[in-house]
Parts: structure tokens; C-alpha cells; sequence
């Protein structure tokens, strides 16, 4: 058994149907989108944690 009953077997099953109903380009487009939006998120998320650091001992003056 693999994920909640889903043996490997049907994994790759609905992983090839996939790819056959989108095609390996649309499949790669997104992944590299969805990359992206996550890379941009950390991003914003680190450069929120700068300026937090930063402005804390200013405004303590």
C-alpha cells in the first residue's frame, strides 16, 4: 500500500493520463510557475523579516 491506499502502480497510472491530457510542456510551464510564485513568496517573506529586524532597534531610540 502506498499513500492512503494508492498502491505505485496507480500512482503512475493517473501520472501518465495526466501527461497525456496536458502534455509534458503545459506540465513543465506550470511547474515552473508554481516555482516561481513559491520562490517570490519566500522572498517577501525574508525581506519582511529584514525590515522588522531593522526598524526594532530604531524604534526603541
Amino acid at each position: 500500500m502506498g499513500l492512503s491506499g494508492i498502491s505505485i502502480w496507480q500512482l503512475l497510472i493517473i501520472l501518465t493520463i495526466v501527461a497525456m491530457l496536458f502534455g509534458t510542456k503545459r506540465l513543465r510551464n506550470i511547474g515552473s510557475d508554481l516555482g516561481g510564485a513559491i520562490a517570490g513568496f519566500k522572498n517577501s517573506l525574508s525581506n519582511k523579516n529584514d525590515e522588522t529586524q531593522t526598524l526594532s532597534p530604531h524604534d526603541k531610540e
